[in-house]
C-alpha cells in the first residue's frame, strides 16, 4: 500500500503507457506548432525583434563606422566595414532576446496554468522542456535569417556557403542561451520580477562581449573589462557565429558553448523537477508560484 501511494516517476509512467518514438515526435510537434501559433498571433513580437538590431546596424553602426576602424583578425582575409563585424553579435542579440521573450512566456504560462498542464504529463520532463527550448530556438532561427536578408540590401553580405554554414551556430548559441532562460524562468516567482531579471542579465552579457568591439580593443582599453568578456559565454556565441559566417569552425567558442548549454538546461532540468522546483516554491508561498 506505501508503494502504491508514491509518486511514479516521469519515465516510468512513459514506460507504462506504452509510449514510443512516434509519441514523442507527435508530443514534439505539437509544442513546435503551439510555439508557432503563438509567434504568428503576435506579429509585435516579431516586429520588434527586426527593429532592435536594425536600428543598431543602421544608426549606431553608421555613427561609429568612421571612428572605430577594425583592423585584419581573424576570421577576416581584409579589412571590413564596421556594420559587417557587428552582424554576428546582432545575430546574438535576436537568439538572446528571443530565448529570453521565451523563458517569459514559460513564467506566463506557469501562471496561468499551461505550463503546469505540460508538466505534469506523463511524458519524461526533460524531453518536455527540451521540446520547449527546440521550439523556441526555431522562432528564433526564423527571425535571424530575416535579419540577415534585410542586410544584405544594405550591403552587410557573407560568402554565400557562410549562410548555410551559420546554421549549425546559430542552433547551439539559439540552445544556451534559450537554456539560460529556461533556467531563469525557473528561479522566477512572479511575472513582475521579470523584467528586472531581463535587464539585469541581457545587457551585462551583450555589452561586455565582443559583439560590438574586437577583444583586443577591450583589453587595449580596460584589461579588467577583457577578463569580464573571456568569462562571458555570450562571447563564445558570437564568435563562433563570426567564424561559421566564413566556413570556418572556432573550436574553443564551439566547446565553450555546448558546455554553457548543458550546464544551463541540466539546471533548468533540475529546478523544475517537482520534488525540487515548483512545488516546493508553491509550498513555501503559501500559492501559485
Amino acid at each position: 500500500m506505501t508503494d502504491m501511494a508514491q509518486p511514479v516517476p516521469d519515465a516510468t509512467m512513459a514506460e507504462r503507457t506504452g509510449f514510443g518514438l512516434p509519441h514523442y515526435l507527435i508530443c514534439l510537434k505539437g509544442i513546435l506548432v503551439r510555439e508557432g501559433l503563438r509567434y504568428l498571433n503576435q506579429r509585435e513580437r516579431f516586429i520588434s525583434s527586426l527593429v532592435r538590431p536594425l536600428l543598431w546596424l543602421f544608426i549606431f553602426a553608421a555613427g561609429f563606422r568612421q571612428v572605430l576602424g577594425v583592423s585584419i583578425i581573424p576570421p577576416y582575409q581584409t579589412y571590413v566595414l564596421y556594420e559587417v563585424y557587428i552582424t554576428p553579435g546582432l545575430c546574438g542579440m535576436i537568439l538572446l532576446f528571443s530565448g529570453m521573450q521565451s523563458s517569459l512566456s514559460m513564467v506566463y504560462d506557469r501562471e496561468t496554468g499551461n505550463m503546469r498542464t505540460l508538466l505534469v504529463s506523463p511524458f519524461p520532463r526533460w524531453f518536455l522542456l527540451v521540446s520547449k527550448l527546440l521550439a523556441g530556438v526555431a522562432v528564433s532561427l526564423i527571425q535571424v535569417y530575416v535579419f540577415l536578408a534585410i542586410a544584405w540590401f544594405w550591403d552587410v553580405k557573407a560568402p554565400l556557403i557562410g549562410y548555410f554554414m551559420i546554421l549549425p551556430a546559430l542552433f547551439l548559441a539559439g540552445l544556451m542561451l534559450g537554456a539560460l532562460g529556461m533556467f531563469l524562468s525557473s528561479l522566477i516567482k512572479q511575472l513582475e520580477n521579470f523584467a528586472g531579471i531581463m535587464n539585469f542579465v541581457i545587457f551585462p552579457m551583450y555589452f561586455a562581449s565582443s559583439a560590438l568591439y574586437p577583444l583586443w580593443r577591450v583589453q587595449e582599453a580596460s584589461p579588467l573589462l577583457y577578463k569580464i568578456c573571456l568569462l562571458n559565454p555570450f562571447t563564445y556565441a558570437v564568435e563562433l557565429v563570426r567564424f561559421a559566417f566564413y566556413g570556418q569552425i572556432e573550436w574553443t567558442s564551439l566547446a565553450v558553448v555546448a558546455a554553457f548549454t548543458l550546464v544551463f538546461l541540466g539546471g533548468a532540468i533540475l529546478a523544475y523537477d517537482p520534488s525540487r522546483g515548483l512545488i516546493i516554491r508553491k509550498q513555501d508561498t503559501g500559492g501559485n508560484s
